[in-house]
C-alpha cells in the first residue's frame, strides 16, 4: 500500500515539476517585441485584458487597441475574441504585461491593403469616426475617406455615418508616410453603372414610369427610375414656362415621367414630366366656351395682334382689329407683354389648338359724336348766259374776220 502511495506522490511531484518548468520557459520566451496570441477575458473603458496562458494577463491600453481614436475599448474588441498583439513591455515583479494590438495588426494590414489596391478589390469597413473633411475607418491602419469620396452625390452632414458599415476600395496607399485613402464612391459608381446598363437595356421611348426626384440643378431635375437616374430638362418640367425646376418639383417628390430618349453608349436617359401628363389643350376641353369672358396674360406681341395665355400652355390670338375700338397701327400702342387682360372667346377649337379672342368685346364701345347739321345750300344765281351753241356762234362772228387774216 505504501509503495502505491509513493508511486502516486512521485508522479504528482513530477507533474508539478513539469508545470514549473513550463512556467519558467514562458517567462524566458516572453520578451518585449514578441508577437503573441490570446483571448480577451475582460474589457474596461480604457483597456482590455488578454489571457495568454501566462501566469498573469496582458493589458492592451485603449490607444494600443486600434490605429484610430476610440471612445472605449469595447469599440475594438469583444470578450472571447482571439487577438494577436505585440509585447510592448513586461515586468514580472509588478506583474505588468503591456500589449499592443495596433502594432501587431499594422504590418499584416499594409500587405493586405496593397493586395486589395493592386486587385481593385472592394471590401467592407466600419466608420469609426467623423472628422473634418471626411470619415475614418480602422483597416489595421488608419484609413481616411474624403467627403468627396463617400457618396455619388453631395452630403452636407456626415454625423449619421459613425458606426455604419460601408463598402470601399483603396484609392491611394503610401506605406512610407502611413497614408491610406479609401473611396466608397468608386464602389457605388461601379455598382451604379452595372445596374444602369441592365435597366437601360429594358427601356424604350414612350414608356411612362414612376420615379423620385433625387436632386435639382438649374438646368433640370435628376429622377430615380428604379436605381438609375434620368434627366428631366427644365423645358420638360411643365407645359408652361419654368424658370427653375424648384418652382415645379422638390427633392424626394414622387413623379410620373415619360421616357423620351435612351442612349446606352453614353449612359444618358432623357425624361419628361410634362409629356406624362395631359397636354394643356386636352385639359382645356370643356373649360372654355364661345362667349366666355376670360382672364389672361399677354405673352407675345406681333405686328398682326397679341397672343394671350388663358390657361397654362393655352394661348389665344387677339387680332389687331380686336384689341381696341379705335384704329391702332400696332398692338404696342395698347398692350405690353406680361399685362393681364380680359378677353372674350370668339372661337375655341382645341383639336386644332386655336383660340380666337377679343379684348374690345369686353369693353363698352365709346359713343360716336353726333354729326353737325349741314347748312342749307345757297340758291343758284341765274346768270342768263346764252346756251353753248350761241356762245360759239357769237365768238365766231366776233373773231372770224380777224382769224381770216392768218389763213
Amino acid at each position: 500500500m505504501s509503495e502505491e502511495i509513493n508511486v502516486q506522490e512521485t508522479a504528482a511531484d513530477q507533474a508539478a515539476d513539469n508545470v514549473s518548468q513550463d512556467a519558467l520557459e514562458n517567462v524566458v520566451t516572453l520578451k518585449k517585441g514578441d508577437t503573441v496570441k490570446g483571448t480577451v477575458v475582460k474589457i474596461d473603458d480604457n483597456q482590455a485584458y488578454v489571457s495568454l496562458g501566462y501566469k498573469y494577463d496582458g493589458v492592451i491600453p485603449l490607444r494600443e487597441l486600434s490605429s484610430v481614436s476610440l471612445d472605449n475599448a469595447a469599440e475594438a474588441v469583444q470578450i472571447g475574441q482571439e487577438v494577436e498583439a505585440k509585447i510592448v513591455s513586461i515586468n514580472d515583479a509588478k506583474e505588468s504585461l503591456v500589449l499592443s494590438k495596433r502594432q501587431a495588426d499594422a504590418p499584416r494590414a499594409w500587405d493586405e491593403l496593397q493586395a486589395k489596391f493592386d486587385g481593385g478589390e472592394a471590401f467592407e469597413v466600419v466608420v469609426t469616426d467623423v472628422v473634418k473633411g471626411g470619415l475614418v475607418a480602422d483597416v489595421g491602419v488608419r484609413g481616411f475617406i474624403p467627403a468627396s469620396m463617400v457618396e455619388r452625390h453631395f452630403v452636407e452632414d456626415f454625423s449619421s455615418y459613425k458606426g455604419r458599415t460601408i463598402k470601399v476600395k483603396v484609392k491611394e496607399i503610401d506605406r512610407e508616410n502611413n497614408k491610406v485613402i479609401l473611396s466608397a464612391k468608386d464602389v457605388l459608381e461601379a455598382e451604379y453603372e452595372e445596374k444602369k446598363q441592365q435597366i437601360m437595356s429594358g427601356l424604350e421611348p414612350g414608356q411612362v414610369l414612376e420615379g423620385k426626384v433625387q436632386r435639382l440643378t438649374p438646368f433640370g431635375a435628376f429622377v430615380d427610375i428604379g436605381g438609375i437616374d434620368g434627366l428631366v430638362h427644365v423645358s420638360e418640367m411643365a407645359w408652361q414656362h419654368v424658370a427653375h425646376p424648384a418652382d415645379v418639383v422638390s427633392e424626394g417628390q414622387d413623379v410620373k415621367v415619360k421616357v423620351l430618349k435612351v442612349d446606352p453608349s453614353i449612359g444618358k436617359i432623357s425624361l419628361s414630366i410634362k409629356a406624362a401628363q395631359p397636354g394643356p389643350w386636352e385639359s382645356a376641353v370643356g373649360k372654355f366656351n364661345i362667349g366666355d369672358i376670360v382672364t389672361g396674360v399677354v405673352k407675345r406681341l406681333v405686328s398682326f395682334g397679341a397672343f394671350v395665355e388663358i390657361a397654362p400652355g393655352v394661348e389665344g390670338l387677339v387680332h389687331i382689329s380686336q384689341i381696341a375700338h379705335r384704329h391702332i397701327a400696332t398692338p404696342y400702342e395698347v398692350l405690353k407683354e406680361g399685362q393681364e387682360v380680359q378677353a372674350k372667346v370668339l372661337d375655341f377649337n382645341p383639336s386644332e389648338k386655336r383660340v380666337s379672342l377679343s379684348i374690345k368685346e369686353t369693353e363698352e364701345a365709346p359713343a360716336r359724336p353726333e354729326r353737325e347739321a349741314r347748312a342749307p345750300r345757297a340758291p343758284r344765281e341765274e346768270t342768263n348766259l346764252p346756251p353753248a351753241e350761241s356762245m360759239s356762234f357769237n365768238l365766231g362772228e366776233r373773231f372770224g374776220d380777224k382769224l381770216s387774216k392768218f389763213k
